[in-house]
């Protein structure tokens, strides 16, 4: 009993000492006193929504009314414009011996593509030097019988049917000239080999001709087709339900999804008459200047403005948290809670505003600062 005592004694003396040396001064019990609770945040069923005490530390802000100009954001390609492709053609038909240039090349107009060696040239050429001979011969038989006639020793007759034929005789020299120049050969310098060149300056965007293949005269295939990519257009699929925020002439923005940075303006110069009757969707047609890095098949996307004004949200840019690529603003739920709704968000505005395109109305409150009140949910 007596060591109980003794031991009731020590453990009595060693909590008045622990109170008296760890209860802290008078400074730290005020401190204590004057700081504001802790936040305590209850989580409801709904996972979008949070209940927390003390719920003047999130001040609110009413969203204002933002006018913009509607828009219609669509993907599109990029393809050569119609007007400036040119398909190379072989007038001449024959076998390919020499190709001077391949697919995706930059050519210049007038530039020697390939070389083909025809019979058609060869027979262009023959038939040629025969109407020049003839010519020759018809020019003499004429001046003689101009002398003779001048003299009395022919008749009108025999004159007239001499100069006839050197008539004649010069006007088959004409066509077979002609010919031969149609069929790409030159009287200045006879060859079995013709040399098809570039109609145009561009880049070969197609080539349907190998070496020693064989090329038929204005066939349906062409060795090669030139397209001159100055200028492009943007092929878009549009809804029909959007339709109606399309019209002819008006501006575009196009962005590349290779260079999202670059914006490149064009000009809607076609909507489509049909629609696809899968997808529902009419072709719209985008004019632009390439300046450069622009090519056929590229995915673009092409914004359209339309023609009224949309009343949309802005709010404060601090209002709106980005978590997970998707946007999001508190909105009050009543009796301390929270409720956590996606938006979508617009571009910024002046003053640290943005824009809030959906989601939320003119008018509606919102958390000025949802970073806050989300890292405080998730301690």
């Amino acid at each position: 009993m007596k060591g109980m005592a003794t031991c009731g004694m020590a453990l009595g003396f060693v909590a008045v000492w622990l109170s008296a040396g760890c209860g802290g001064g008078p400074k730290e019990k005020d401190a204590a006193a004057e700081a504001p609770p802790a936040t305590q945040v209850v989580r409801e069923g709904d996972a979008s929504t949070v209940s927390v005490e003390h719920a003047n530390q999130f001040p609110l802000v009413t969203a204002g009314e933002y006018k913009a100009a509607s828009e219609l954001v669509v993907t599109g390609v990029v393809t050569p414009d119609i007007s400036r492709t040119v398909p190379v053609i072989s007038i001449a038909s024959g076998r390919v011996v020499d190709i001077r240039a391949r697919l995706g090349d930059t050519v210049k107009k007038g530039q020697i593509l390939l070389r083909v060696q025809s019979a058609d040239i060869s027979g262009a050429f023959s038939d040629y030097r025969k109407a020049v001979a003839d010519e020759i011969l018809a020019g003499k038989q004429f001046d003689r019988a101009k002398g003779l006639y001048d003299h009395g020793a022919i008749s009108l007759n025999d004159f007239q049917i001499a100069e006839d034929a050197e008539n004649k005789a010069k006007v088959d020299v004409e066509t077979t000239e002609q010919k031969l120049r149609v069929l790409g050969g030159s009287v200045d310098h006879p060859s079995g080999i013709v040399d098809i060149v570039a109609p145009i300056s561009g880049v070969i965007t197609d080539q349907q001709v190998t070496n020693a293949a064989g090329v038929q005269g204005l066939s349906a295939t062409n060795p090669f087709t030139i397209s001159d990519l100055s200028d492009v257009w943007i092929i878009c699929d549009v809804y029909e339900n959007d339709l109606a925020a399309v019209r002819l002439g008006d501006t575009a923005q196009v962005r590349l999804t290779a260079y999202p940075d670059q914006v490149i303006r064009g000009k809607i110069s076609n909507i489509g008459a049909v629609l696809d009757p899968n997808i529902r969707t009419a072709k719209v047609r985008i004019e632009v200047h390439n300046p450069g890095m622009m090519r056929p098949g590229m995915f673009v996307t092409a914004t359209f403005q339309g023609q009224k004004k949309e009343s949309h949200a802005s709010v404060p840019a601090s209002a709106i948290l980005h978590l997970h690529d998707r946007d999001w603003v508190y909105l009050p739920a009543g009796a301390n809670k929270f409720r956590r709704v996606e938006v979508v968000a617009g571009g910024n505005l002046p003053d640290k505003m943005q824009e809030v395109v959906s989601g939320i109305k003119p008018g509606d409150q919102v958390v000025s600062n949802a970073l806050v009140l989300q890292n405080t949910v998730e301690q």
